[in-house]
């Protein structure tokens, strides 16, 4: 009996090693990227594999997958469910034919049918093979990288997901451009913070984000339009949906009575576009609504950034593996012109050492030589007056190289050329010489550039915003009504009895022209202080177009002036200044149009003349004359005399 228990310990035991190791293998070579490079090694051995064909062409997906089956121990189908990913994100592959389209779920080709081949951005922040760590695969036939040598926060660019045994991985892709200038605002040591961005686009609110980490969660909504009285259309869906997914979860809610509708299309192809009918009556406002509460148009992301670093997981927010990779990539950069200065200086010391050899006919030193000690001793001897003007000392090795000239090129031997060839080395030597001196500045350089090569068509696409924000500006019906008391200076949709301005919601701002020549735009709310008879009060849209005209005297008995404008651009409650700033500055005249068009007024003046007091003046202005200017332009002036009344347009 004392055996079997000893026995069954020690089985035990094995098998709680077994499953440790088994553990810490698929969490370090499976399931977590590595904070170096952002890759799986799946990942990494696809792109080793890419590189190592890369002739600018395409290969096919089933080539590439079997190649790879050298490196990555795990079969095809995993290597080409990898590969597909990669190519479905747009960065680092380019693609050709039937690759899926991750917005509808629909899969791609067989591995045969499609092609890929690295995109140039890949070739450019990849690899780097000369400061490249390499280790044997794992059947000790082939090298492969440990980490490839990336210059760029590739992981948040991407994404990733992984799921390892009692470990999780879910980094969330953020935007390209961004990233670049929080690397830029990392190096310059200002703080950074970055939120995701989906290509599916939609609505996020990321205010509790939690810069990536455990216990932090992002929601982000479908993009729903209002087409008509009865017709909703969803145009971008949330991150991690599908359009066939989200037709079958309105279906499914309309199944159980959560939400009313008569019919859901999905005629997405290029773009999306899914047609909700509404039966005759429904309340389209609780429809869009009910479609965030009770379908995929709204979801919740619960990210948890956990990178491999120093062989074990540790969990990194966002914003630190933005520093992480930005001073990775200086500590990269400075490698490489590190290399490429001694290459440069070898050169150019071979370069110096054969015009040497050349010019002053060392060569035909050797020509009595009778072994090759003495041939070497020959040349070592007559390059000794010279050493001075070279940068190391010559070697055996250089002598060497030095006697495998060829005679057609010393017969050729150009001394202007040679001179000119050495002085472009010394200006390479210089110029890299300069960036190590200013490694951040070169660094920073860096990000610009790939920001301008590669930048374009990869501006943000998910708005960040708060929901009821977006409600406001795209779906959200304005239901109260916004009601002003110009002799109090109040307004509010509370003010029944006063002057309607407008329809609005609670969700809507407004804009504010007051007399003395001060502008705000504030949220509506039920009451709130605008001032005592305001020159102009309207419910502020950021998409229509308003153009206002206006007449201010600049100061107590200043000059009067005109100007046009529109007021685009706006913090809320911020008290923006129209005139030139001066005090007792008023408003003369001010009229709000839809449309650029012009308004004749005719201005009345007071004016001093030789031996009368004042007399009266009537002057015509044309607002045409005026271009549409921003908010803070002065204006043209009308007159410099006091200004009895503006009568109104003639058109009005």
């Amino acid at each position: 009996m004392a055996e079997l228990k000893t026995s069954l310990s020690h089985v035990d035991d094995m098998y709680g090693n077994w499953f440790l190791d088994y553990a810490s293998y698929v969490i370090l070579e499976r399931a977590v990227p590595h904070i170096h490079d952002g890759l799986k090694p799946v990942q990494r051995r696809i792109l080793h594999v890419l590189k190592s064909m890369d002739d600018g062409r395409l290969h096919k997906v089933a080539n590439v997958a079997g190649r790879a089956t050298a490196y990555h121990p795990h079969g095809n189908v995993a290597i080409e469910d990898a590969l597909i990913q990669l190519g479905q994100k747009g960065l680092l592959i380019d693609t050709q034919g039937n690759w899926g389209d991750p917005l509808t779920g629909d899969p791609p080709a067989a591995a045969r049918y499609i092609e890929c081949k690295l995109s140039a951005f890949a070739n450019e922040v990849l690899f780097s093979p000369k400061i490249t760590e390499w280790q044997a695969s794992y059947d000790g036939r082939n090298k492969e990288p440990v980490t490839l040598p990336v210059k760029f926060p590739l992981v948040l660019a991407q994404g990733i997901e992984g799921i390892a045994v009692g470990l999780a991985c879910k980094i969330l892709p953020h935007n390209f451009i961004e990233l670049l200038d929080a690397c830029i605002d990392a190096l310059r040591k200002k703080p950074v913070n970055v939120v995701p961005d989906f290509f599916s686009g939609g609505l996020m609110d990321a205010s509790e984000y939690n810069e990536g980490l455990r216990g932090g969660r992002i929601r982000v909504r479908a993009r729903v339009e209002k087409a008509k009285r009865n017709l909703l259309i969803v145009r971008e869906i949330p991150y991690g949906t599908t359009t066939v997914g989200l037709k079958a979860s309105i279906l499914a809610a309309n199944d159980k009575g959560k939400l009313k509708v008569a019919k859901v299309d999905d005629l997405t192809a290029e773009h999306v576009e899914i047609q909700i009918a509404l039966p005759s009556g429904t309340d389209a406002d609780q429809t869009i609504e009910a479609l965030y509460a009770f379908t995929d148009c709204e979801v919740s992301i619960s990210p948890n950034a956990c990178v491999i670093e120093d062989n074990k997981p540790k969990f990194l927010s966002v914003n630190e593996l933005i520093k992480a990779s930005a001073f990775q990539t200086k500590d990269l950069l400075r490698q490489e012109l590190e290399i490429l200065l001694g290459e440069l200086e070898e050169k150019w010391h071979f370069s110096s050492l054969e015009k040497i050899f050349i010019e002053k006919r060392i060569y035909r030193q050797i020509e009595e030589c009778e072994t090759w000690e003495s041939v070497i001793e020959t040349i070592d001897k007559g390059l000794k007056p010279y050493v001075k003007k070279l940068r190391r000392a010559v070697t055996r090795d250089d002598i060497i190289r030095l006697t495998e000239i060829k005679i057609k090129r010393i017969s050729k031997y150009n001394k202007f050329k040679a001179d000119e060839q050495l002085k472009a080395l010394e200006d390479e030597i210089a110029e890299v010489k300069r960036h190590l001196g200013q490694l951040t500045r070169f660094a920073i350089a860096w990000f610009k550039n790939l920001k301008k090569k590669y930048g374009k068509g990869r501006e943000r696409r998910t708005e960040i915003t708060t929901f009821e924000r977006v409600q406001a500006s795209k779906v959200v019906i304005r239901s109260e009504k916004f009601y002003v008391n110009r002799k109090e200076g109040f307004a509010g949709i509370s003010l029944k009895k006063d002057d309607l301005i407008g329809s609005c919601s609670t969700l809507d701002d407004f804009i504010v022209f007051r007399a003395d020549g001060s502008m705000t735009v504030s949220k509506v709310a039920a009451k709130v202080f605008v001032g005592k008879n305001p020159a102009h009060l309207a419910i502020y849209k950021k998409d229509e177009p308003i153009i206002y005209t206006m007449i201010y005297r600049d100061g107590r008995g200043g000059a009067c002036y005109a100007k046009k404008f529109a007021v685009t651009g706006v913090t809320r409650d911020k008290v923006y200044d129209l005139t030139r700033g001066k005090a007792s500055s008023r408003i003369l005249w001010f009229c709000a149009h839809k449309s650029e068009e012009d308004a004749n007024v005719k201005v009345r003046v007071h004016f001093k003349t030789e031996g009368l007091r004042l007399r009266k003046l009537h002057l015509d202005f044309d607002f045409g004359e005026l271009e549409v200017k921003g908010r803070g332009v002065v204006g043209l002036q009308v007159t410099k005399n006091p200004v009895a009344r503006i009568a109104k347009p003639q058109n009005a």
